[in-house]
C-alpha cells in the first residue's frame, strides 16, 4: 500500500456507504438486475440475471454524497492522478472534464466495483483489498499500462510466452491475469493469444493493424490456416476487459506448431518480414489478397490467389496465358516445370468453369486451391526476405529466354 490516507478514507466512507445501502434494501427498495445473454456460438444460448449494482448506487447518489465521508473521499481521489485511466478501466466512456465531478465519479466506480455482482451490500474485506488494489494502481502507482489481447485460431505454443517484439507476444492463456474464458477457449482447445503491451492509450486503435500484421507473417511461415478470433479485448491499468468486435473470420485447417527450438527462427522471420513489407504497388496488393483469400472456402481463396499471381506475373492479363509458365518458372526445378505449370494452367481452367456458373466439374477445387496457394506463398515469402527480386515479372522472363532459344 502506497497512500495510507487514501486507503483509511476510503475503508471509512465504504463502511458507511454499506450501511447505508444495507439500509435502503431492508427498507424494501428493489436491486435491478440485467438479463445477460451467454454461449451460442459453439453450443445453446444461455440467459442469466447479473445484479446492477452500479445502477442502483447512482440513483441514491444523494444520499451517498450526505455522508460523513463523502466529501473527504472525493477530496482524498481528487488529489490523485490517473482518474480518467481508472474510470476507462472500468468500462466508462463519459470522463467528466473538472476535477470535482471526476472525483465523485471516480468514487461511485469505486463503490461499484467494491460490489459488483452482489445482491447484499455487506463489507467484505477481501473484496475491498480487490478493489482498492485495482483502483491504487492506477491513480496512486500511476499504471497506464495498455494490454490488448486477441486469439489466435490455428496456433499451439510449446513455451508459455514467445516475444516477437518488445510490445507483441504470443502468450498462453494463464499466462495473464483474470483472462475471460471466452478468450482463452474456443470451445475445443486452448487459443494462443496475441498480446499487444504499452503505456499509450493510442495502443487500442493501434493493436488490430499490427495482430494482422502477425497473422499474415504466420501465413506466409507456414501452409496452417492461421486466422483471428473474431473477438479481441482490451484493458488499461490492469481494469476490467472490455470486448471489441475484429471482424476476423474463423477458418478451420491445419495447426501451426510452434516448437521451443523454433522461436528464434519466428522471431526472425516475422521481424524481416515486417521490415520489407511494402506499402503500395504489385506486391503489396497481392499480400492483401494472398490474406483475403486465406479467410475464405477453397472456390474463392483459388480465385483471390490467381489474382494475385497475376498482379506479379502477368500484367498483361490472363488472355497472354504466360502465369503457368512464369509460375512455374520461379517455383520450379527444371525437372517440375512442366507438372507445376499444368496445375496452374488447370487452375485457370477451373476458374473459366466457375465464371461459367458450372460448379459440377469442381472436385478437386480443394487440392488445386493448395497448390496455388502454395506457389503464392513461396513466391511471396522469396521476395520479402530478399531471396527474388520485388520484379518477379522480368526474373520469371529472363530465367524462360535460355529455354525459350533452346
Amino acid at each position: 500500500m502506497r497512500d495510507r490516507q487514501l486507503h483509511s478514507t476510503l475503508r471509512s466512507f465504504a463502511e458507511e456507504a454499506a450501511w447505508t445501502l444495507a439500509a435502503e434494501t431492508a427498507g424494501g427498495a428493489e436491486l435491478p438486475f440485467d438479463l445477460l445473454e451467454e454461449g451460442g456460438r459453439t453450443g445453446p444460448t444461455l440467459y442469466c440475471y447479473r445484479p446492477d449494482t452500479s445502477g442502483f448506487i447512482a440513483d441514491r447518489e444523494r444520499a451517498l454524497s450526505a455522508l460523513e465521508n463523502w466529501l473527504p473521499a472525493v477530496h482524498a481521489l481528487g488529489a490523485c492522478g490517473g482518474l480518467d485511466g481508472y474510470l476507462r478501466s472500468r468500462g466508462h466512456t463519459r470522463i467528466p472534464a473538472s476535477g470535482r465531478e471526476l472525483a465523485e465519479a471516480t468514487l461511485r466506480a469505486f463503490l461499484g466495483a467494491l460490489f459488483e455482482d452482489q445482491t447484499e451490500f455487506v463489507l467484505i474485506d477481501e473484496r475491498f483489498a480487490r478493489a482498492y488494489e485495482e483502483l491504487e494502481e492506477q491513480v496512486v502507482g500511476g499504471k497506464q499500462g495498455v494490454e490488448v489481447i486477441v486469439p489466435l485460431l490455428g496456433v499451439e505454443l510449446e513455451s508459455d510466452e514467445l516475444a516477437l517484439t518488445p510490445e507483441l507476444s504470443l502468450v498462453r492463456p494463464h499466462v495473464l491475469d483474470r483472462v475471460p474464458e471466452a478468450a482463452a477457449w474456443d470451445g475445443e482447445r486452448e487459443c494462443v493469444l496475441a498480446v499487444v503491451r504499452g503505456d499509450d492509450e493510442d495502443l487500442v486503435g493501434l493493436a488490430p493493424a499490427q495482430v494482422r500484421r502477425l497473422v499474415t507473417a504466420l501465413r506466409l511461415y507456414d501452409a496452417a490456416a492461421v486466422a483471428m478470433g473474431p473477438a479481441a479485448w482490451i484493458r488499461i491499468a490492469g481494469g476490467a476487459w472490455q470486448v471489441a468486435s475484429t471482424g476476423a473470420g474463423n477458418v478451420p485447417g491445419d495447426t501451426l506448431a510452434i516448437a521451443a527450438d523454433s522461436e528464434d527462427e519466428l522471431r526472425g522471420f516475422c521481424n524481416l518480414v515486417w521490415k520489407r513489407m511494402p506499402r503500395s504497388g504489385p506486391l503489396a496488393w497481392a499480400i492483401q489478397r494472398f490474406d483475403m483469400g486465406c479467410e475464405r472456402p477453397a472456390v474463392q481463396r483459388m480465385t483471390d490467389h490467381l489474382l494475385a499471381l497475376r498482379a506479379l506475373l502477368e500484367p498483361e492479363g490472363p488472355e497472354s496465358g504466360l502465369l503457368a509458365d512464369r509460375c512455374a518458372t520461379l517455383c520450379a526445378q527444371a525437372e517440375e516445370h512442366d507438372a507445376v505449370a499444368e496445375r496452374i494452367a488447370h487452375a485457370v481452367s477451373i476458374e473459366k468453369v466457375l465464371i461459367a456458373g458450372q460448379t459440377s466439374a469442381t472436385a478437386d477445387v480443394e487440392l488445386v486451391a493448395s497448390h496455388v496457394s502454395g506457389h503464392l506463398r513461396a513466391i511471396l515469402r522469396d521476395v520479402l526476405c530478399g531471396h527474388l527480386d520485388s520484379d518477379v515479372r522480368r526474373l520469371a522472363d529472363e530465367l524462360l529466354e535460355p529455354t525459350a532459344e533452346s
